[in-house]
């Protein structure tokens, strides 16, 4: 049986709380990292958690990301400006996803939808 996914958000801004309820929408398990340069502690914040994914926010799209993906070695995408860009990442094994300020509830939810779709549901 698969578990909920539990995925962590850091936001350059200290943002991610419409993120956040998406992911809930579809049940998922949303972590958002309080504070500026959150997107910065990604990789740590996921390692302590045990995270199934982790989503970075910033100007670029890609610092958090790039960080945790070189800290821990965990597959990345970074510079996306997509929701569909998110999901194809997501099919293809990525566990750090990393965007320019999407905080919406519509990427959040679909990216959830799309990992149970590849690691199945929770029953």
């Amino acid at each position: 049986m698969a578990k909920k996914v539990l995925i962590v958000i850091g936001d350059r801004m200290g943002k991610g709380q419409n993120v956040a309820k998406g992911i809930e929408e579809a049940g998922g398990e949303a972590y958002v990292i309080p504070g500026m340069a959150a997107d910065m502690k990604l990789g740590d914040v996921m390692n302590e958690k045990g995270a199934d994914l982790g989503i970075s926010f910033c100007g670029s799209g890609g610092a958090g990301a790039l960080m945790a993906s070189n800290k821990y070695g965990w597959k990345s995408k970074h510079g996306m400006r997509s929701v569909g860009e998110g999901q194809t990442a997501v099919r293809e094994g990525c566990k750090v996803l990393g965007f320019g300020f999407m905080d919406t509830v519509e990427l959040g939810k679909s990216i959830t939808e799309t990992y149970y779709e590849v690691n199945g549901r929770p029953e």
